[in-house]
C-alpha cells in the first residue's frame, strides 16, 4: 500500500513562544525545505536495503505516523510500520543504547554546536513533531538530549518512541535518549503503553511490547554536557557501598548493598558519586529498588524539595527528596553549573507547595552559589486524557544550551498542537493511581 497525502492535510496549528533567561539565541536553527520536512507519506515503511537510515527515511516515518494518527484506526498501524521493519529498527537501536554507559559524557561540542534538552513528552506525538521542527532537527551541530518518559498517558507513545529511536540510529553521537521512570514494565502496564501496543499490533503485540521493554533496558540514566551540565529524569541519587560476601571458589558472589552514610554527621543518607552511578545496574526495569538497582531507582524517581537535606521520597514511596543544600553540594563536588531534570508535570506540581508551577513548561527550583536546578517538562496541555473538565492548559518547553560554556539555559516555551486527532485512552485515567502519588510497591514486584 502506497499512500500519498497533500502536505496541507498534515498541517498543524501551534504557537511557539521563546522565553530567554538570561540571554537570547543569536543563531536561529536553519529551516529544512518543505520537501524534506513536510513530504507526503509513503508506506508501508520499508527497511533500507543497505540497513542505513537517511534523513528522507526519517521524514517519511514522521509524516506517515502523523497521517496514520489522523486517518487510520490504531489497529491499522502495521500497514504503516510492519513488524519485520520494527524488529530491525528496535534491534539496531537497542545495540547502540546498550553499549552506552550509565552516564554519557557529551564533550564533542564546539563553537558551532548547540544542545537541545527535552523533558517528558508522554506519547504526545504531534507536539514532538512540532518541537523537532521548532528547535531545528538533529544534525552534526545540533545535539539533542531527551530526558525520558516517551510513553504512557498519551495515545501515541509507540510512534513517539520509535521515531526518536530512529533519530538515535541516524545520529548515534548527536541524539541521546535517557530513561524515564515510565520506561518500565510496571508503569507501562498501568498507564497505557502495553495496552496501546497490543491494540495496534494485535496478535503480534506481545512480541512488539517485549522488544520495547528490552530496548528500555538499554536506555542510559544521565548525561554530563561539556563537563558542566548534569541531566537525568528524576535527579540526584544516594551513595551505596557494595560488599561481596565470601563463597566457595567458582560460585557467584552475592553483593550486599548498604546505604553509605559516611561523611554525614547525622548518620543519614548521603549523595552518591559518578563512579557509583557508572557501576549501577540499569538493566533491571522494576523494583525491588534495592541492591544494584538502588541508584537507578533514585535517578528515575527522585524529586527536589525546598527543605534542606536528603530523605526518602514518602510522597512517591520511592526515590529521594533533596534540598538546595544537596544541589549545592553535588554541583560543587563535581564542578557543575546546571542540573536539568524532568519527571514533574502540572499535575505533580499542583501538589508540591513551595515549588513553582509548570504552566510555562519549566521551573527554576534551586538557585545556589554554584548554579541552578531546573525542572523541564515538554508535554503541553498535559495530560492528554484528564478526568476533570478543567484542564491545566500548560505550555511545554525545551532548553537550548549554546557555546562557549553550554551552561546558560535558553528556554523555549510552546503551546500544544490543537486540535489533537481523536483517540481513545489506553488506561483508566479516571480511576488509576497517579504515578506522582505513593505507589503500591508490592504490586510492582514481579510475579513469583
Amino acid at each position: 500500500m502506497h499512500t500519498n497525502l497533500d502536505s496541507s492535510a498534515t498541517a498543524t496549528t501551534a504557537a511557539a513562544t521563546s522565553v530567554t533567561t538570561p540571554s537570547t539565541s543569536n543563531s536561529p536553527p536553519p529551516v529544512l525545505s518543505p520537501s524534506q520536512s513536510n513530504q507526503s507519506p509513503k508506506f508501508p515503511i520499508q527497511w533500507p536495503e543497505n540497513g542505513t537510515l537517511t534523513l528522507n527515511w526519517i521524514f517519511n516515518l514522521m509524516s506517515s505516523f502523523d497521517y496514520s494518527s489522523r486517518n487510520l484506526l490504531p489497529s491499522e498501524l502495521p500497514t504503516v510500520l510492519p513488524v519485520p521493519v520494527f524488529d530491525k529498527l528496535i534491534l539496531c537501536g537497542s545495540k547502540i543504547l546498550h553499549k552506552e554507559p550509565n552516564c554519557v559524557k557529551i564533550d564533542d561540542v564546539g563553537e558551532n554546536s548547540t544542545v537541545v534538552v527535552v523533558g517528558d513528552v508522554h506519547g504526545q506525538l504531534h507536539d514532538v513533531l512540532f518541537l523537532l521542527k521548532d528547535a531545528g532537527y538533529p544534525s552534526d551541530d545540533r545535539i539533542f538530549v531527551f530526558n525520558g518518559d516517551y510513553v504512557d498517558r498519551g495515545a501515541w507513545g509507540f510512534e513517539t518512541y520509535v521515531l526518536l529511536l530512529a533519530w538515535k540510529i541516524l545520529f548515534p553521537n548527536k541524539v541521546f535518549l535517557l530513561r524515564g521512570n515510565h520506561e518500565s514494565r510496571y508503569c507501562t502496564s498501568v498507564y497505557g503503553f502495553e495496552k496501546e501496543v497490543m491494540s495496534k499490533y494485535g496478535d503480534q503485540g506481545k512480541h512488539v511490547y517485549r522488544k520495547c521493554l528490552g530496548c528500555f533496558e538499554g536506555l542510559p540514566l544521565a548525561t554530563v554536557i561539556a563537563g558542566r551540565v548534569y541531566t537525568a529524569h528524576g535527579g540526584l541519587f544516594r551513595s551505596v557501598t557494595a560488599n561481596p560476601s565470601r563463597k566457595a571458589k567458582g560460585k557467584k558472589r552475592n553483593r550486599k548493598i548498604s546505604v553509605n552514610s559516611e561523611g554525614d554527621v547525622d548518620g543519614k543518607l548521603s549523595l552518591g558519586s559518578f563512579e557509583e552511578l557508572s557501576k549501577a545496574r540499569r538493566a533491571v526495569l522494576d523494583p525491588p529498588w534495592q541492591g544494584a538497582n538502588l541508584i537507578p531507582g533514585d535517578v528515575l524517581w527522585s524529586d527536589p524539595s525546598m527543605n534542606p537535606g536528603l530523605s526518602p521520597n514518602s510522597e512517591r514511596g520511592i526515590g529521594l527528596l533533596w534540598g538546595p543544600d544537596c544541589t549545592e553540594s553535588f554541583m560543587k563536588k563535581f564542578d557543575l553549573k546546571l542540573i536539568i531534570r524532568s519527571h514533574e508535570g502540572p499535575d505533580a506540581r499542583e501538589k508540591r507547595p513551595g515549588l513553582g508551577g509548570m504552566d510555562q513548561g519549566y521551573t527554576i527550583d534551586h538557585v545556589v552559589e554554584s548554579g541552578k536546578l531546573i525542572t523541564l517538562f515538554s508535554a503541553p496541555d498535559y495530560p492528554q486524557f484528564q478526568a476533570t473538565e478543567e484542564r491545566y492548559k500548560n505550555k511545554a518547553a525545551y532548553i537550548v544550551l549554546e557555546p562557549p560554556n553550554f551552561d546558560t539555559p535558553v528556554f523555549h516555551s510552546f503551546e500544544a498542537v490543537l486540535p489533537r486527532p481523536k483517540a481513545h485512552p489506553y488506561y483508566d485515567f479516571e480511576d488509576v493511581i497517579d504515578s506522582d502519588e505513593e505507589l503500591d510497591l508490592a504490586a510492582m514486584l514481579p510475579a513469583p
